[in-house]
């Protein structure tokens, strides 16, 4: 959805000033800034969670490797200096932060059971 937001002037606020990477000052809902490669790395992820959530092996995994790539995110965000050009995403305190949540949440997911049966279906049904 980010990704896609990152695109809509009604979402994304200076839109006009998106670039491809650093120096972009475009912001999704005014917090969140963004940039072409940004956005476009987002749509990648939500596509390849859509393909893989089929499976419940393929959901895990892509969980766990998504919830690694925001670890990585965030420390990036924490220890790039803003104004440069190594802040090639580019990257706010907001997105260091989104990345965080998205990383616990991500890998906590991860370690949900796997049965998937309702409860109602496999209670103990006397003959």
């Amino acid at each position: 959805m980010i990704g896609f937001a990152g695109f809509v002037p009604a979402m994304t606020w200076n839109l006009h000033t998106i670039e491809m990477g650093y120096g972009s000052e475009a912001m999704v809902l005014g917090i969140f800034q963004v940039s072409v490669l940004h956005n476009i790395i987002h749509l990648l992820a939500g596509l390849a969670g859509l393909s893989l959530s089929r499976f419940s092996d393929s959901a895990r995994w892509y969980l766990r490797v998504g919830g690694g790539v925001a670890v990585v995110l965030w420390i990036f965000g924490l220890l790039v200096y803003r104004d440069s050009y190594s802040n090639f995403l580019p990257l706010n305190t907001v997105d260091d932060w989104a990345y965080f949540v998205i990383a616990l949440v991500m890998v906590g997911l991860s370690f949900l059971s796997r049965d998937v049966t309702p409860a109602a279906t496999t209670a103990h049904r006397p003959s």
